[in-house]
């Protein structure tokens, strides 16, 4: 019976019911003695009580069992997945892999939990500062299994195939060229429809909020109301031979036995909830006159450190766009960089690098290493007629950008065989055009 339904608006206070059970909300207050419809009642905070009200995240649930009603966790094969940032030595280069292989079904069965593998990352979840990119490959649709994120937040990018997300808040149906961020504690399933692929960025001890605009007023980049939130729903439904809930609890897995569905959420309220937005919504602002505007004006959503203009991490995008900038050198430019960046790829040809860098792939370009554009482009470029153009037209580009020095894990560098070792001859042929006589 259920279609997919949805509430608008970024941290909104929102409220919900399934509409079987009507009135399934306390009027007038959060936890009264016997609930209606005999439901428990549990709060989930995405935040310290205290903390001052723009951000203070909880939400009320009103459910069949509470979620304590579960055998004690045990350790679970964490595969691939590590925030263990010492397994290998750095590796200051430019690093570019090659799209990342999913496993064929049935020979390797693989769902999103066992698909986790961890490219880089830096910090700990233990204190809660950090971040982790990691990417998922899989086949296959969880089934009586759900997984829940006790370190930090998931910002899910998918680059193939769609991905149908149960949560203790609803469903939400998120495909390429759309993302969702399941925030830190929430229960929730992938269903998958096929061969599967994309990026997650995780961070610990901070949530994605909207980047401040400043000069650029109350409007523009991500709008508040085309995030969209799930609509309450729930099954009641008993699995006796076993649901096992899956904990990640720092930095490894854990596994725990129920004989129910956690969906069993008959009725929410609060402003801690997943959500999900399409990317095509963004509303991009660009140079005009000349010269480049610096790439934070496409920021999406930003998880923010304590130091004021800093981020833990950013996520970025390259959308298409006109590009009108006069007697300037459009494509991006020559940089070196006190952030990290990692780059991904849902479609199309990233307009700096139209070879070797693929869809399902990614590049990352450490602390202070330099990076640009290939030989190629900056020849086209240098030479282009300067004309109203469209840019980036078919295309979806997008960047994980941190504060934090990322560290490669040694399925990144080695493991995965994926990394494009050639990736330093794009620059090779970058001749000298220096003449000192000529100005």
């Amino acid at each position: 019976w259920f279609i997919l339904q949805y509430m608008s608006g970024f941290g909104n206070e929102h409220v919900s019911e399934d509409p079987r059970c009507p009135g399934a909300l306390p009027e007038g207050q959060n936890n009264p003695q016997v609930c209606p419809y005999g439901l428990y009642a549990e709060q989930l905070s995405g935040s310290a009580f205290t903390c001052p009200r723009p951000t203070n995240k909880r939400s009320w649930l009103y459910r069949i069992l509470p979620s304590v009603c579960h055998k004690p966790f045990k350790p679970l094969e964490e595969g691939h997945l590590t925030h263990d940032w010492d397994e290998i030595e750095p590796d200051p280069n430019q690093l570019r892999w090659k799209p990342f292989e999913i496993p064929k079904a049935p020979q390797n069965k693989m769902d999103f939990v066992s698909g986790l593998h961890t490219l880089c990352g830096a910090g700990e979840p233990r204190g809660r500062n950090g971040i982790a990119v990691h990417i998922f490959v899989c086949n296959t649709s969880m089934i009586d299994r759900c997984l829940y994120n006790s370190d930090g937040d998931f910002l899910i990018v998918p680059q193939q195939g769609k991905l149908l997300i149960t949560t203790e808040f609803g469903k939400m149906l998120v495909e390429p060229n759309e993302i969702c961020v399941i925030q830190q504690g929430m229960r929730f399933s992938v269903e998958v429809f096929g061969e599967t692929r994309g990026y997650i960025l995780e961070v610990y001890g901070a949530h994605f909020e909207l980047p401040d605009l400043g000069p650029i007023g109350a409007n523009g980049l991500a709008n508040p109301r085309d995030f969209l939130v799930p609509v309450a729903w729930y099954e009641d439904r008993q699995v006796p031979g076993g649901y096992t809930v899956i904990s990640k609890y720092q930095g490894k897995l854990f596994a725990a036995q129920q004989d129910h569905s956690p969906y069993n959420v008959v009725a929410w309220h609060g402003n801690y909830t997943p959500y999900k937005y399409h990317l095509g919504k963004f509303m991009v602002i660009n140079a005009v006159a000349f010269d480049h505007a610096d790439p934070s004006i496409f920021t999406v959503l930003t998880a923010k450190t304590t130091r004021a203009g800093v981020a833990l991490a950013d996520f970025v995008i390259f959308p298409p766009r006109w590009g009108v900038a006069n007697n300037t050198f459009r494509p991006p430019y020559y940089h070196r960089n006190c952030m990290s960046e990692f780059m991904g790829l849902i479609k199309g040809h990233y307009e700096a690098k139209e070879e070797g860098f693929q869809p399902g792939g990614g590049s990352l370009h450490s602390m202070m290493t330099p990076h640009g554009p290939d030989a190629d482009c900056f020849e086209k470029a240098s030479k282009a007629k300067l004309e109203p153009e469209r840019v980036a037209d078919g295309t979806m580009a997008f960047m994980f950008e941190s504060s934090l020095s990322l560290a490669v894990t040694k399925w990144g560098l080695q493991t995965s065989n994926r990394l494009d070792k050639n990736y330093y001859k794009c620059w090779e042929p970058l001749k000298i055009h220096f003449n000192p006589k000529c100005k």
